[in-house]
């Protein structure tokens, strides 16, 4: 039953992104081109829900389902980020997608998404097998 839930609401989130044209290639180009502002707005706007939520969870002192409590902890900073995060924006100014959006992506027909699936799991694989040796 909970598998069933989860796969209601992916498939509904998945819509959700792509109605809102967040899985458009072209859209995600025209951001990363900085020609018009709509992915840039929706990121924004994602932002600020999650900071009010946060708030609101730490505020209430809301604990999790399974009733242990939510804590936000923060990491420190190292050069990894800069390093994984440029990596990451290559790939997703490349593909047009980041890793949520692969999956509405192949579910809307844009079978060569299949392709960034196999380049994730790449990536995930080869960062298990190697995150010994990287900067932490």
């Amino acid at each position: 039953m909970k598998n069933l839930i989860s796969i209601i609401y992916g498939t509904l989130f998945g819509i959700v992104l792509t109605k809102a044209e967040v899985v458009s290639w072209f859209r995600i180009q025209n951001m990363f081109q900085f020609k018009e502002w709509h992915m840039y707005l929706i990121i924004g706007s994602a932002v600020v829900v999650g900071a009010i939520s946060m708030q609101i969870v730490q505020r209430l002192k809301l604990k999790a389902l399974s009733g242990e409590a939510l804590r936000f902890q923060g990491k420190k900073f190292h050069k990894g980020f800069i390093i994984g995060g440029m990596l990451f924006g290559f790939g997703w100014a490349i593909t047009g997608a980041c890793p949520g959006p692969i999956f509405a992506q192949i579910g809307a027909g844009e079978f060569p998404a299949l392709f960034t699936l196999a380049g994730a799991l790449t990536g995930a694989f080869l960062y298990h097998s190697l995150k010994d040796k990287l900067p932490h």
